[in-house]
């Protein structure tokens, strides 16, 4: 698995003060994407256990980091590697929510527990849904068209449905 990006500190993808790790790979190809350099899967630096451990520490360092947010590309399709990079931030930093972001629906997701909930079960939040050109909003927090929704993860899993999440 490669990455493509890392921002140490954002405000645009989550609540609070985020570090961002973007997944190199997608295979959605929305017309209109912000981010077409990073669906080729080669694109970026490999994401290796070393670098992990240094992004993991840079995290740890700064306290004034609220979370982290897994972006891409898209991280669900590289759900096995993302899910155990986000289960070592999960133990070095527990204080942490964990948002993603994929293209996917929540309920195509949901449809394939065996292959993605290792993934969903350590998110909290998750914004579902590809980029859809007409109905791109910038109004929308978080978010780049209106087909796009902020899932509660945890009470989406409890109650095997999407739940949204409220701001």
């Amino acid at each position: 698995m490669n990455i493509c990006g890392y921002i140490p500190e954002s405000i645009n993808e989550g609540t609070g003060l985020r570090a961002v790790v973007f997944i190199s790979g997608c295979r959605h190809g929305c017309l209109g994407c912000f981010s077409p350099h990073t669906w080729s899967f080669q694109a970026g630096e490999p994401f290796t256990q070393a670098r992990q451990e240094e992004l993991l520490a840079e995290m740890a360092a700064n306290p004034l980091l609220d979370g982290l947010t897994i972006a891409g590309g898209d991280p669900f399709f590289s759900v096995a590697e993302v899910a155990d990079f986000v289960e070592s931030v999960r133990r070095r930093l527990p204080h942490f929510s964990i948002w993603a972001y994929t293209g996917y629906t929540w309920e195509q997701l949901f449809s394939e527990p065996d292959k993605y909930l290792k993934l969903l079960s350590v998110c909290d939040v998750l914004i579902d849904g590809r980029f859809v050109q007409e109905l791109r909003d910038v109004s929308l927090r978080y978010r780049g068209s209106s087909n796009q929704r902020l899932i509660d993860v945890p009470a989406s899993l409890i109650q095997q449905q999407a739940i949204d999440w409220k701001l």
